[in-house]
């Protein structure tokens, strides 16, 4: 069987007939892996990467269930997974404990492969079952941008050069109150808007700030109070071998206040999202 095209119409029979007679809540496929279609199966969860997909994108939804944004960074199979998992979990298209089929196949090649998984039961997705939804205490919008931003710097660094960082979002008054300055504050001084995440110039800014030694620290809104500040609790308890101070500071902070924390490692580019003194999820981008 050699044609990708009947391939991927096969899986996606297979996804339809697992979803009903399976009950699972959703089938999660990003549209540029599909093949030519005039619509979608019912509870079809549509993934967009890039605006180059929008004119699919408007052929479809009208059969979709739901449309979600995911960063356009290049993961393998279970990495493309595990990010629309958590987004959809955010957008709260997805719910712990529901059940849903993942299309997946090469970054922006069709669909070769079906995973079927139980949002929660997955230990290097979701950790903890019990934890608050993920944009409880942060708008969504933040949470997003944090974690594309994350995932840009995994993948490519910072000018040629690997980055290790760690953002902080969230229940800022109380991480603040945990932290203390290594540098002079780059963002004091600056009005609200001007230092707001969501803010297209931030991008940039916030790249160049994660090269500083310490964590950035971000409001639920989006605004930053601090780049360069070093986060005084920590957990080392419970860690994942191999993972150093940057992560056990992630743990630490998370394990005390109501923020998430995202770290990115220098060593290997690995992005984690870390929550309630928890690692819920970790991306490891592709490198060509």
């Amino acid at each position: 069987m050699d044609d990708p095209a009947r391939i991927a119409r096969l899986l996606l029979e297979s996804a339809t007939t697992m979803t009903t007679t399976g009950n699972a809540r959703a089938i999660v496929v990003s549209v540029d892996a599909l093949p030519e279609l005039e619509g979608v199966p019912p509870r079809t969860v549509l993934v967009v990467r890039s605006e180059l997909d929008r004119p699919d994108v408007e052929k479809l939804e009208a059969s979709a269930l739901a449309v979600i944004d995911v960063p356009n960074v290049e993961l393998d199979r279970m990495g493309q997974v595990k990010l629309a998992a958590i987004i959809a979990l955010s957008n709260r298209i997805l719910q712990l404990e529901d059940s849903a089929v993942f299309l997946t196949g090469p970054f922006r090649s069709l669909i070769d492969s079906l995973v079927v998984m139980t949002i929660g039961a997955e230990y290097e997705l979701f950790n903890a079952a019990d934890q608050p939804e993920i944009d409880e205490h942060i708008k969504r919008a933040v949470f997003h941008r944090v974690l594309t931003l994350a995932l840009q710097l995994g993948q490519h660094g910072r000018e040629g050069r690997k980055v290790g960082t760690l953002m902080v979002v969230g229940d800022h008054r109380r991480v603040l109150e945990q932290s203390e300055q290594m540098i002079l504050n780059p963002f004091k001084g600056y009005d609200e808007k001007e230092r707001n995440l969501l803010a297209v110039h931030m991008g940039e800014t916030v790249k160049e700030y994660s090269t500083l030694d310490g964590a950035i620290i971000i409001r639920r809104n989006g605004v930053i109070d601090t780049a360069g500040a070093r986060l005084k609790s920590g957990l080392s308890e419970g860690l994942p071998s191999g993972l150093g101070a940057r992560h056990a500071a992630a743990a630490g902070i998370t394990s005390t206040t109501k923020a998430i924390a995202i770290t990115v490692s220098q060593s290997d580019g690995t992005v984690r999202v870390w929550r309630a003194g928890k690692m819920v999820a970790s991306f490891e981008p592709s490198h060509r």
